[in-house]
């Protein structure tokens, strides 16, 4: 399966190589751009699936930029990304600016790939290949966020999803404490390790519950941290 090319254009900087950057953990191929003109320069040389454009851009704003692109023939999806919050913003964005959707800032990166993959999901229709991530018997899709143990659907809060949707991804590599915290817990969250710990019992319980009778799928290698892999034999 082909990557998906992600363009991000954003004139700050860090909010567009951090957008960048989680969607390269997803997989896909992502570049960045800080203004309009680079973004239009680079549309047409990485001719991306699905664009994430922030509004509020110097020279040709984000408007302009997406009025360019439909009049050259490009209908590539648009999700906004700006600080604007008005209605008037919200419904000239989806409108006049033939946007798919609108995200406003401060916002969540995860909520803002949930909403790429919704917008791709809608615009490919059937021929959309879902993410779902394997190990053993337990199973996630990372478009409906589903989780499943063999046959039982397993009800997570947000954060027992992302941390066992890190250690899904990374399997069978051993992942410190630390670099839980960091990839789960972001922007300078400063906890101390032991939430970890409380996640991964509740996470080891539900399994449990779903009828998990064998080696646990969550392993401690002690001194280092924690692994999911399918039991051997």
């Amino acid at each position: 399966m082909e990557k998906v090319r992600l363009l991000v254009v954003d004139d700050d900087p860090p909010i567009a190589d951090l957008v960048a950057t989680v969607a390269r953990y997803e997989g896909w191929d992502a570049v960045t751009a800080n203004s309009g003109e680079q973004a239009l320069r680079l549309a047409g040389e990485f001719h991306p699936d699905i664009v994430v454009l922030d509004l509020m851009l110097p020279g040709v704003d984000g408007f302009g930029v997406l009025d360019r692109l439909r009049r050259s023939g490009t209908m590539v999806p648009v999700v906004f990304l700006t600080a604007r919050d008005g209605v008037a913003d919200r419904v000239a964005g989806l409108t006049r600016g033939g946007g798919d959707d609108y995200l406003v800032k401060p916002f969540a990166v995860e909520e803002l790939m949930a909403r790429l993959r919704t917008v791709l999901r809608r615009s490919a229709g059937p021929n959309f290949q879902r993410s779902v991530l394997r190990v053993g018997g337990l199973s996630m899709d990372e478009d409906t966020h589903e989780v499943r143990h063999g046959e039982k659907l397993l009800t997570l809060t947000p954060t027992e999803y992302e941390v066992l949707r890190f250690l899904m991804r990374k399997s069978p590599t051993v992942m410190t404490k630390a670099q839980i915290l960091d990839h789960v817990w972001e922007y300078g969250f400063g906890g101390r390790s032991n939430v970890v710990e409380l996640v991964i019992s509740r996470l080891r319980r539900k399994l449990d519950d779903a009828g998990d009778t064998g080696a646990p799928l969550i392993q401690t290698v002690r001194g280092f941290g924690y692994v999911i892999r399918q039991a051997s034999g």
